[in-house]
């Protein structure tokens, strides 16, 4: 589907009377940079019927088909026009994302929006304006994380205009990854809580993790399999030495200790906890033994460290293993899995995580 620029402007038009807010650039950008993405994408038949289309780009999207009928008949996710569509963005990420954080906190700095509600970031479709909305932010004295995004949800509502489309961005990923980030984003299609990035990224973290073991022992071959599991050993890793921090962090930081530690004595601290992390982390990389040049994800994130990206990282793991459990408990059946998280959602934020946490 093609959208004229007259039908970009008017849905501009309209979520910028939906926001009453006075940010008209950053919404247009918003809208128009969607659009465009809208407007590059074509039907996947159209790519695999092209002559031109490469043989390896029609490989990765047959496999995306295959991954995504087995998202609806095995994990009970949406059957809709998402990922049917396949966009070539020629950029490295699809969005970038800006995140901020008190110097002496790991709480994210919110926005608001239509639609999605309240969230720990704001996403632009040009790298050069977020990293300007990063150093406006980090002028004001708060920590600020930029970091490229290969994929987001629209949760649905753009199911109506082709839905969110494969993309350039993620379709080469090795095949446990790219059929992780589809029911990632497939989950939030399911179950949305506006204001609760923790419990929607948590969920929808869960339903990938799960969902891929699944994948990969029904239909993986042996090197998919073994290429999963030797990067989820490195993610565990890492996401337990990010967790040991963001505790060591958050002690600091909430410390009730008689006489109160200052300002400067929590940065000294800050710092120490900091250098830490960053020194476990090469030994961690050491451990790996991986080949040179593959490690430059985590590589750039540990450099730039700080309590932006450990706070906006926290939102994707913290509540994860009540959703396992919840899983687990409802004996690994999703529909009724599904039916339990909408019970949480419909609860208040407190008491929901305070059930999730309980497990």
């Amino acid at each position: 589907m093609r959208f004229k620029k007259s039908a970009l402007t008017v849905l501009a038009i309209a979520v910028l009377g939906m926001s009453g807010c006075s940010t008209l650039g950053y919404y247009w950008q918003s809208v128009s940079g969607h659009l465009e993405l809208m407007n590059a994408a074509r039907p996947l038949p159209e790519w695999l019927q092209d002559s031109q289309t490469p043989e390896k780009l029609k490989a990765r999207l047959e496999l995306a088909q295959r991954i995504r009928r087995f998202a609806v008949n095995e994990l009970h996710l949406p059957d809709n026009a998402s990922y049917q569509r396949y966009a070539d963005l020629q950029r490295k990420a699809v969005v970038w994302n800006v995140t901020a954080a008190p110097a002496l906190s790991l709480k994210p700095e919110t926005w608001c929006f239509p639609v999605a509600g309240c969230v720990g970031y704001r996403g632009y479709f040009d790298e050069q304006e977020a990293r300007a909305e990063a150093a406006r932010l980090q002028a004001t004295g708060l920590d600020v994380h930029v970091y490229g995004v290969p994929a987001y949800s629209t949760l649905g509502w753009m199911n109506w205009a082709g839905g969110d489309p494969l993309l350039s961005t993620f379709v080469s990923y090795p095949e446990g990854d790219l059929a992780r980030l589809i029911f990632h984003e497939l989950a939030h299609q399911v179950v949305y809580v506006q204001d609760d990035t923790p419990f929607n990224e948590s969920f929808a973290t869960a339903v990938e993790r799960l969902g891929v073991a699944r994948w990969l022992a029904a239909n993986g071959s042996d090197k998919a399999r073994a290429d999963y599991a030797g990067m989820e050993q490195q993610r565990r890793q890492f996401r337990a030495l990010a967790q040991d921090t963001r505790r060591a962090l958050t002690a600091i930081y909430e410390s009730k200790t008689a006489p109160a530690l200052g300002r400067q004595e929590k940065l000294a601290m800050k710092n120490i906890a900091m250098e830490n992390f960053r020194a476990k982390y090469a030994e961690l990389r050491a451990a790996w033994a991986v080949p040179a040049g593959s490690l430059g994800g985590y590589d750039r994130w540990v450099a730039q460290a700080n309590n932006a990206s450990f706070g906006a990282q926290a939102a994707y793991d913290e509540l994860v293993p009540g959703f396992e459990a919840l899983f687990a408990r409802s004996g690994g059946n999703w529909p009724v899995f599904y039916d339990e998280v909408r019970q949480l959602a419909s609860q208040a934020r407190g008491e929901r995580q305070k059930l999730l946490a309980a497990r």
